[in-house]
């Protein structure tokens, strides 16, 4: 969540910011947040100068009690009797305070670096490259949901019989080649320094504040309402929370960890053409990576996790572009967040396949996630992750672009893995 004292020394700046985001009630908040600061800071002086007075009166009672003065000790301990009445009126006012700014707080988004382009949906956003050459495909190719019917590598009808609809069945070739994309995967994020985290799926509802899913992204996420507890929608939550509350040492930073993980999402809403298939599901798989560092490192730490993603895609031979969305399309959380897209052949569209973020000092904030440079008081640090990748477009993308007559051809990269060069 965005520092108190940002709002409070640059609140032009901030509502600049919202406004970029397109967040309607930024006044409203940030005057509310403006006020409830205020209140807080009064009767903390309130409360902490009935404190003194209180100890001080206690210093001069004991004073008169030995001096003999029985009757100035009783006048004295009646007014230490008021003030213990302000100080426990002024205490519990304040965590009611304090409550209500932290709820205030937790409304407002990030605030967009300054290179996030002006605009208000996906058509704003400005693409920064494409690579790899578009493939052309005869007249009678399939999109991915006919293919996978053909070659039977993937069930959506047992998926919606035991549990319901996005919810796929991998089998055959198509359970091996989503355990070689998860493989590969992992290793190039080891090979690239990254610490392979093996997380729960669930976590509690300290997680889902601490990274920013609660409350903005509540009804997108399966919650177990007897254990509070929620399905992760992504491995940044479980990974970036195994910080919370730390004080990293400068000798440990940057912080990089991967992890493979299902994730849950509810997707409220989605329908229509552009969900068919593997193009919107329930549950996936997909390998997070995540960095913690210095906020001078940030942005040149950005662009390494964007530089390795786009690695992957490479080695996948699959064409792919970079997007920097726009303030209006750019998550709650994220300062700055690039996208990227593969080139579906048979649906002759992008499909977004990886998100890179920088949420600077938001995560850190509400975590408490904090260094000590080498002279001077703790700072936030700074907080990215990036989807390194997700699987269900990367598999569409895979089958419908590499498709010929008699079948599948895989990129070199996952032969040894899949343990097949074709399906079919």
């Amino acid at each position: 969540m965005l520092q108190v004292s940002v709002l409070r020394e640059s609140p032009e700046a901030v509502l600049a910011g919202l406004a970029k985001k397109h967040y309607k009630t930024a006044e409203a908040d940030v005057q509310a947040i403006l006020s409830l600061d205020q209140r807080r800071k009064d009767l903390q002086t309130a409360h902490d100068q009935a404190q003194a007075e209180a100890n001080e009166l206690a210093r001069q009672i004991g004073g008169l009690m030995k001096a003999g003065d029985k009757a100035g000790a009783e006048t004295l301990k009646a007014r230490t009797a008021e003030l213990k009445q302000h100080i426990k009126a002024h205490s519990e006012e304040l965590v009611e305070v304090e409550k209500e700014l932290q709820q205030t707080l937790y409304k407002l988004p990030n605030l967009p670096h300054s290179s996030v382009p002006q605009g208000r949906s996906a058509d704003d956003n400005e693409v920064v490259r494409e690579v790899g050459q578009k493939p052309t495909l005869p007249a009678d190719a399939k999109p991915h949901w006919e293919l996978i019917e053909q070659y039977d590598i993937i069930d959506f009808a047992l998926g919606n019989k035991i549990t319901g609809a996005g919810f796929p069945v991998y089998k055959g070739q198509g359970a091996r080649l989503q355990r070689a994309l998860i493989n590969f995967f992992l290793d190039e994020a080891r090979n690239a320094g990254y610490v392979e985290i093996q997380p729960p799926v669930l976590v509690n509802e300290a997680s889902g504040y601490g990274t920013g899913q609660l409350p903005d992204k509540e009804g997108q996420m399966y919650h177990d309402a007897q254990d509070n507890l929620y399905l992760i929608p992504t491995a940044e939550v479980p990974i970036t929370n195994l910080y919370r509350d730390e004080i990293v040492a400068l000798d440990k930073l940057p912080i990089r960890n991967a992890g493979y993980t299902p994730c849950f999402r509810r997707e409220a809403g989605s329908w229509g053409a552009h969900v068919r298939g593997l193009n919107r599901l329930h549950q996936f798989d997909k390998v997070e990576i995540v960095q913690i560092t210095q906020p001078e490192h940030s942005y040149a730490q950005l662009e390494e996790m964007l530089a390795h993603i786009e690695g992957l895609l490479q080695k996948l031979e699959l064409p792919y572009r970079v997007l920097r969305l726009c303030g209006g399309d750019m998550g709650f959380t994220s300062a700055l967040t690039y996208d990227l897209e593969v080139w579906s052949a048979a649906q002759q569209r992008w499909l977004e396949v990886s998100s890179c973020s920088n949420f600077e000092t938001y995560q850190a904030n509400r975590l408490k996630l904090r260094y000590r440079p080498e002279s001077g008081k703790t700072q936030l640090l700074h907080t990215l992750n990036g989807s390194a990748l997700a699987l269900p477009r990367i598999v569409a993308a895979l089958l419908e672009n590499n498709q010929h007559a008699g079948g599948i051809a895989l990129p070199a990269v996952l032969h040894s893995y899949c343990g097949f060069s074709q399906i079919g």
